[in-house]
């Protein structure tokens, strides 16, 4: 019932190892999304890239290429808006969002042909991976891990304070645009995989609940791994033995697992505070007041 069903079908091994990449790679990149405060921009990278894997479809070329130009594309539409208008982040990011969605569904709208397609981009295809999936997958996992490994200073400083990074000498707005590249290379690699709806979810999810554990960034993206890896075992599961939608079933498993994470975090706090005030109001007189 647990491993049968990986060790009798071949496309569901392929799910297993893909999954798991995918894992990693988002709980890399997840860590600082979460860290950062960078989820929005992930959300919105996410379904940026729509239009442009909506137009090499159309074209006959890779989905990869079309969602790396729309990315950079957007990246560089947020730049100029923020910049030359002096409008925020958040709103320069939330304009080109809801502008490159607008024009992937109107991209999508043109052709019937494109209801499968754009079900494949939205939710994944994690049980149709292949051997250059899992090898761009792979890729994108050691670009992510170095590029983390190599600025994990700055990344932190950023985390904690931008005026920080500055003060140590590090170029907040190189090492915050390199944050912003490995999000990219993570969404673009796993849109394939778990669909661009989807992704967001791995990216936070499981960083999410390492952040409840964790005092330190390494032992956080462990963690992080850790949950999505289980999701993933548990998601590709729950999907074969229900028939249900393999790239939901992860997400959604590892949502749970953060929310059973956080009520064990929240009661083991209330009983710890409950220790305290036992502890600094002692009762030793019979007529004293007990707290």
């Amino acid at each position: 019932m647990f491993i049968e069903p990986f060790a009798n079908n071949e496309f569901l091994r392929f799910s297993l190892v893909a999954g798991i990449l995918v894992a990693i790679t988002c709980a890399i990149a997840g860590t600082f999304v979460v860290l950062r405060g960078l989820a929005f921009i992930g959300d919105a990278l996410a379904h940026g890239v729509l239009p442009g894997i909506a137009t090499a479809m159309l074209l006959g070329v890779s989905g990869v290429i079309g969602a790396a130009i729309s990315s950079l594309v957007m990246m560089a539409g947020v730049s100029i808006v923020s910049r030359r208008f002096r409008l925020s982040g958040d709103t320069a990011i939330g304009l080109l969002f809801v502008g490159m969605l607008a024009l992937g569904v109107m991209i999508t709208s043109q052709s019937r042909s494109f209801v499968g397609d754009l079900s494949r981009i939205l939710f994944g295809e994690l049980l149709g991976v292949n051997t250059r999936d899992l090898i761009l997958q792979l890729v994108a996992l050691v670009i992510v891990g170095a590029v983390a490994f190599v600025a994990r200073r700055p990344f932190l400083l950023l985390c904690v304070d931008e005026g920080l990074a500055k003060t140590s000498g590090f170029s907040s707005r190189l090492f915050h645009n390199l944050m912003l590249m490995i999000v990219t290379i993570t969404v673009i690699a796993s849109f394939q995989t778990v669909g661009t709806l989807l992704v967001l979810g791995m990216l936070i999810a499981p960083a999410a609940t390492g952040a409840l554990f964790a005092r330190r960034i390494s032992i956080m993206i462990f963690i992080a791994s850790l949950v999505g890896s289980v999701s993933t075992y548990v998601g590709l599961l729950v999907s074969y033995h229900f028939d249900l939608a393999a790239g939901a079933s992860i997400v959604l498993t590892a949502v749970l697992i953060f929310a059973v994470a956080a009520t064990y975090t929240e009661i083991k706090k209330t009983i710890t505070d409950n220790g305290h005030n036992e502890h600094e109001h002692p009762h030793t007189h019979a007529g004293s007041h007990i707290r």
